[in-house]
């Protein structure tokens, strides 16, 4: 019995020498591992599946064509993966820095109002002016509009109210 009992221990001691590799060996996979890891750049896109803006984490290396520079982005929320322009992105980017809001042309903001997108629209309880930026209907049939604000970012607002849509 004393025997079976030594070749199951000798048996044990292969098993978990197979599956425990060499330690030299895993340094340097991990030295390696190490070596191809890179910070992640995230940028904010408009994704078609959540039809909204959101966080994507930029994917692989860009690619060159004819067209300019472009790479694979993927939604944080949703896992989806889009082919981004990144030089139609920068574009873009330096197209909306250049919009001035002045408190001069903002109309003050009253729930009772209606506003279109594009208005400037001065808050003056959070003394903040922004920019409409869209419209919607609210789960319960009022309207709402999206303000871009410059100190608040972006805030939904009540429009028209006591109108409702329904």
């Amino acid at each position: 019995m004393e025997s079976s009992k030594k070749l199951y221990i000798w048996g044990f001691l292969v098993a978990i020498r197979w599956w425990i590799p060499n330690l030299s060996e895993d340094k340097a996979y991990m030295a390696k591992r190490r070596r191809r890891s890179r910070k992640n750049k995230y940028i904010t896109l408009y994704s078609p599946f959540l039809m909204q803006e959101t966080k994507h984490e930029l994917i692989g290396e860009p690619i060159e064509s004819e067209d300019g520079k472009h790479q694979w982005a993927r939604c944080t929320k949703s896992h989806h993966s889009q082919l981004v322009n990144l030089d139609a992105l920068e574009s873009k980017e330096a197209e909306e820095a250049t919009v001035q809001i002045s408190r001069e042309d903002a109309v003050k903001y009253n729930p009772r109002s209606e506003y279109k997108i594009g208005d400037v629209v001065f808050h003056e309880t959070w003394d903040d002016v922004g920019l409409v930026r869209g419209k919607e209907i609210t789960s319960g049939g009022g309207y709402a509009i999206l303000v871009e604000f410059e100190k608040n970012k972006m805030k939904r607002l009540i429009e028209r109210l006591g109108a409702s849509a329904l």
